[in-house]
């Protein structure tokens, strides 16, 4: 049985053992707030484990309430004015109180600006007063790139084919919930878009897309098959690498808010 006074020394002894390799060593292991220089390099990367070179990513400032433009944000619409979209007839889509709203036959909403990988938020509510069913209750589309289309309607107790809810890849993928809010209430999708990219007529990489409905994963990661299409399964065709993105007339007056967007 080792004494308590013999244990106690050993410890001592032990502490500054530590204490001596740790001084002899401290370059070899030296360490910085600012992170390595002695650590393995990644693979795949030219940069080492916690490298204190490695440049740091941009700071972003985030919108002041959930939901709100960051600082690197393009706003699409704030409310005010559809400059930002290239279709603006008399008789088409019409602002007012701070959102724009679908007038049936005015044609898809197209933006000036064209986009490719993006973070796109959007904000939007069918009408309170229910007149249809299925495909007729708030139906309209958030359609990236012209080409792919996140379903937007009226999901909340409305029957319809699965691939055509609410945050559905249109035609393609049913939603993994439904997320949705009562008719006439405001809901939001955040939507993490990733462009194909072709080889000459070859697609090489398919189009993908995370939605969040209302702060829950509706769709994650998910691949498109091809083109919007009803009906149809409708292949992919090359386009050039931004092209603009679209809301959907489908002849329901639905309503759109606080749309803003990040190039990734």
């Amino acid at each position: 049985m080792i004494h308590k006074r013999s244990a106690a020394v050993l410890l001592v002894v032990g502490i500054a053992a530590i204490m001596i390799y740790a001084q002899n060593n401290k370059e070899k292991y030296r360490t910085s707030p600012a992170g390595y220089s002695d650590t393995p390099v990644l693979p795949g990367q030219k940069w080492r484990v916690h490298d204190i070179d490695r440049p740091h990513p941009p700071v972003v400032t985030p919108g002041p309430t959930t939901g709100s433009p960051p600082s690197d944000a393009i706003v699409l619409f704030d409310g005010k004015d559809l400059s930002r979209f290239a279709r603006q007839k008399n008789k088409g889509w019409k602002v007012e109180k701070g959102y724009v709203e679908v007038v049936g036959g005015s044609g898809h909403l197209e933006t000036r600006e064209k986009f490719g990988d993006v973070q796109l938020h959007i904000e939007w509510a069918s009408p309170v007063e229910i007149t249809g069913d299925s495909q007729w209750r708030g139906n309209s589309g958030i359609i990236m790139m012209g080409r792919y289309e996140i379903q937007v309607l009226d999901s909340f107790n409305n029957k319809t084919y699965a691939d055509g809810q609410a945050a559905a890849v249109y035609g393609q993928w049913p939603p993994l919930v439904n997320a949705s809010r009562k008719p006439g209430e405001w809901q939001a999708y955040d939507i993490v878009f990733e462009r194909p990219r072709f080889e000459g007529a070859k697609v090489v990489k398919r189009a993908h897309a995370t939605v969040i409905h209302n702060g829950v994963v509706a769709q994650h990661r998910q691949e498109f098959i091809g083109q919007m299409a009803h009906r149809i399964v409708k292949p992919y065709e090359p386009h050039q690498a931004e092209e603009p993105l679209a809301l959907q007339d489908h002849d329901t007056p639905v309503r759109y808010r606080n749309i803003w967007v990040r190039r990734m």
